[in-house]
């Protein structure tokens, strides 16, 4: 099972449109998920309209449109494994322990928020993955998402994928 990974897209404030690269993965991707800070719901409907199953949460920046039809914290149980995604989960300091006691039922975390991409397992076992952004870098060297696959009950394949710099407009 093929999994595409992205969160703080902030559109169309950050960028006009997804890159290219990150559309692409889109009809490769079994589940697409999506940490929050859509900020517009056109992005919500786009993938919606083209992801075989879609699971998303609201951000700090997400308004109420989008919160009325998104939830705070999501949960998929994919290939045997238990996923959650949520938008904020605090500072990177005691991430790890804070999130495997907030989540302890989980075996992979989805989160966003901080624009910088991560991937870490707390002593749990829980996997914590932040895609980074695919449009606003902040102060990372590129934009950002994760593809992931699920496979015999694991998670194989992560990786990062760092997109081209956008042209001037």
């Amino acid at each position: 099972m093929r999994l595409l990974l992205m969160s703080d897209t902030h559109l169309p404030k950050r960028a006009k449109q997804l890159p290219a690269p990150l559309l692409d993965e889109i009809p490769r991707a079994d589940v697409v998920f999506h940490a929050g800070d859509w900020v517009d719901t056109a992005t919500l409907d786009l993938l919606e309209s083209r992801s075989r199953r879609l699971v998303g949460v609201y951000g700090n920046n997400d308004g109420p449109a989008l919160r009325a039809r998104l939830p705070e914290v999501a949960h998929a149980d994919l290939g045997g494994l238990r996923f959650g995604a949520v938008h904020e989960t605090g500072p990177a300091q005691g991430r790890e322990a804070r999130c495997a006691a907030r989540f302890p039922g989980l075996d992979v975390l989805v989160f966003g928020h901080s624009h910088i991409p991560w991937d870490t397992t707390a002593p749990s076992g829980l996997r914590l993955l932040n895609p980074g952004s695919p449009t606003d870098r902040r102060r990372q060297p590129y934009c950002t998402y994760m593809t992931a696959t699920v496979d015999g009950g694991r998670l194989t394949e992560v990786e990062l994928h760092r997109l081209p710099p956008r042209r001037a407009t």
